[in-house]
Parts: C-alpha cells; structure tokens; sequence
C-alpha cells in the first residue's frame, strides 16, 4: 500500500470513531455506551498504527500499541464496576 492508502485508511478509522461518539453520548444503557466505547478505542489505535505505516514512523507503533493496550484494561475495569453494580 502506498502512504496515501495508509492516510485514507486513517482517515476512515477517525471518522468511524467520530460516529461511534454519538453512540457514546445518545446510548441507551451503561453496557451500550461502553462497547461504544470500546470500539472507538480500538478504532483510534488501528488509526495511530495505520498512520505510523503512512508516516514510516515506527515510534508511533509502540504509542498504538500503548494505546490500545490500556483501552482494553480500562474496559475490563468499567465491565468489573458493571458487573458489581457499582454504577
């Protein structure tokens, strides 16, 4: 893939996070907003790795690396709150 495949590719990753916003904001229950949630997050890492293959940057790998690592703790963290009925 060329780096202009890698940046269009992003691209659709963002805007796929920025509808998933709305779902976040307008969700029906806990449980909704946070696979929302969740789906965005994996959504911006794929965009932070994708533009590292776009920029030839590999330092950005490791940053959606870092990223989508700490989105997966923090969802099994608020699934544990749920799960609890903490909130």
């Amino acid at each position: 893939m060329t780096g202009t495949a890698y940046t269009v590719a992003a691209g659709v990753e963002i805007v796929t996070s920025l509808l998933l916003i709305a779902r976040v904001a307008l969700g029906p229950s806990v449980t909704d907003r946070l696979v929302a949630l969740n789906a965005m997050s994996a959504q911006s890492a794929l965009a932070i790795v994708l533009f590292a293959a776009a920029a030839a940057r590999p330092v950005y790998l490791d940053v959606g690396l870092w990223f989508a690592s700490f989105s997966y703790l923090g969802a099994v963290v608020w699934s544990r709150f749920l799960d609890r009925e903490l909130l």
